[in-house]
């Protein structure tokens, strides 16, 4: 049976594919002299098996190897299917960390740089009639030049940093197109006029077809003709809405055709929502809504960074949702495309973020380009997902962070999506902002109170660095992170959590409500993210064990975040 055998890209989904997930060889190249000693040529044989798309450090992989492995090798052959005769042939890896350089039949098809997400390489030049793989990527967390996110770069995991991930950790396939292809493409559903607009990027010329499909009643067809980027625009009357309650997908799909023959054909889907700001409000399709989030850090016990299947990736939406959260901090991850296929389909609500952790006390010039050019990437690849409320590409950047390098990718966010607000740095230290928010991890109600009274009588907000921090305009105000009290089931000696540990159920109960009712009662607060789903490895400060275990009845907490918030009455 093929691991993760489900198509990782709902949103982009091509019939013509192959899923090269399973056992491939495996090589720990200690040393980082493997392209030195030539393991790429085909004569060269690795010493171990691996399971992909899990990462060696994970226990699915069958490696189970957590120490720093600089420089891993993977080899396996592949099979071109007779069918595929006369089509163009691409090579698609979801994500491999960090630094990769790819090979087939002894020859270099190229490097890529970064470890969240997708990039493609055409082969069908390069094929023969047998045909052979290998990829080396090189990950060494510790030059603080990589983003990395919660990776340790210690030996052990340590406080809130975790077990490391190298290589490949989503899924490899191949997929076939004609000699014209969709490279890609945006959508644009306007909530306040029903027009949809498609811009479709492709490779050749041809004609375009759109079909449009309310659920299995195809609706409408636009046809659209031309090179490079082709506009095609519709309207759907008396559209269906996508929200958290009712959240409606429309599937399309795009055909391309060359002289009246078909070369290539994507499904997708899309939402009609719309996320405003005004005032001191967020808006989701012009009604006030309250941010009732949870930090999600996309870690799994065995599969690392790697969902053991689709239904842990289902699992983790639904227990968040039964606890009474409408969405999600994608915590110092670029989750996989699946899981925001599943928010799409479930109505969650989510932050687009990056693990800048890594290189966050030196975000350099250096660094920095390496950064900005995978955050670029993270936008396109998942522009078009309704469930992407905003975007938010740094985390806690200190004082030693260059703010104009701040501002930048701030600015660079904005222009690629002008349909979403941007946080230029969740919590710290704020230089540009659409939304401004805090961290605040203050484990007495009363206190943690206090530090917001300011904000209701003077429209003075609490910083965590007010000296730094740029000056508060009256933009929505959000406590992104709260809360990660301690409680722990398991009895870890090497535990750890925010502030004093309650003594009892029912003391974590009150903590709980008391912080989380001082942010649903204040009229100015317009949303919290409580740190957090699970617990990771040490951090014990989840709802859920690492297991996905309830620590206590969702019930409890839900009947906690239910309460309407004062600043959507």
């Amino acid at each position: 049976m093929i691991p993760r055998e489900e198509y990782p890209r709902p949103d982009f989904k091509r019939n013509e594919w192959i899923n090269l997930n399973g056992l491939w060889d495996f090589e720990i190249d200690t040393s980082n002299s493997g392209i030195e000693k030539k393991f790429y040529l085909p004569d060269k044989r690795f010493k171990e098996k691996i399971l992909v798309p899990f990462p060696p450090e994970s226990k699915l992989s069958k490696i189970e190897n957590s120490d720093f492995m600089v420089s891993v090798w993977y080899r396996r052959k592949i099979e071109i299917p007779e069918r595929w005769k006369n089509k163009r042939i691409f090579l698609n890896f979801g994500a491999v960390d960090f630094l990769t350089n790819v090979w087939i039949n002894g020859e270099k098809l190229g490097t890529h740089t970064g470890g969240y997400t997708p990039f493609t390489f055409e082969i069908t030049d390069y094929l023969k009639k047998e045909n052979e793989i290998v990829i080396n990527a090189y990950d060494d967390n510790r030059t603080y030049l990589q983003p990395s996110g919660k990776q340790s770069n210690k030996y052990n995991s340590y406080g809130c940093y975790y077990t490391r991930v190298t290589g490949i950790w989503q899924t490899v396939y191949l997929y076939a197109t004609g000699k014209n292809y969709i490279k890609n493409f945006k959508v644009y559903p306007n909530y306040d006029t029903g027009e949809v607009l498609f811009l479709i990027n492709i490779e050749g010329e041809g004609k375009l077809e759109v079909e449009i499909y309310k659920e299995s009643e195809k609706i409408d067809k636009k046809i659209g003709y031309g090179s490079g980027t082709v506009f095609i625009s519709t309207k759907i009357e008396n559209f269906i809405p996508w929200d958290i309650e009712n959240p409606f997908l429309y599937n399309f799909r795009i055909s391309l055709f060359s002289k009246n023959k078909k070369e290539d054909e994507i499904e997708s889907y899309f939402g009609f929502r719309k996320i405003e700001i005004k005032g001191k409000k967020i808006l989701l399709n012009g009604s006030p809504i309250f941010l009732k989030m949870v930090l999600d850090q996309g870690y799994y016990p065995d599969g690392i960074y790697t969902a053991p299947d689709e239904e842990d990736i289902k699992n983790d939406i639904k227990i968040s949702k039964d606890m009474g959260f409408n969405g999600a901090r994608l915590h110092q991850k670029v989750f996989e495309p699946l899981f925001l296929y599943w928010a799409d389909k479930l109505g969650y609500l989510v932050w687009g973020e990056y693990p800048n952790w890594g290189i966050k006390n030196k975000i350099s010039e250096e660094s920095f380009g390496v950064l900005c050019k995978e955050w670029i990437d993270v936008i396109e690849r998942d522009f078009n997902h309704p469930s992407i409320i905003g975007w938010c590409p740094l985390n806690e950047t200190f004082l030693s962070a260059d703010k104009e390098l701040t501002r930048n990718l701030y600015l660079i966010t904005k222009n690629l999506d002008k349909t979403r607000p941007v946080i230029d740095t969740s919590g710290y230290i704020h230089v540009e902002t659409d939304i401004y928010d805090c961290h605040n991890y203050k484990q007495d109600p009363e206190q943690f109170k206090k530090d917001f009274e300011l904000f209701e009588k003077e429209d003075k907000v609490w910083q965590n660095f007010p000296q730094y921090d740029a000056p508060y305009k009256g933009q929505p105000y959000w406590v992104s992170e709260y809360g990660g009290i301690w409680w722990d089931i398991e009895g870890r000696e090497n535990g750890w959590g925010y502030g004093n540990r309650p003594k009892t159920e029912k003391e974590f109960i009150e903590r709980y409500k008391g912080l989380t009712e001082v942010l649903l009662n204040h009229p100015k607060i317009c949303g919290f993210c409580y740190t957090q789903l699970y617990d990771v490895e040490q951090e014990v400060n989840g709802l859920y064990t690492y297991s996905r275990k309830p620590k206590f009845k969702p019930e409890t907490i839900k009947k906690i975040n239910s309460k309407k918030a004062k600043i959507e009455e």
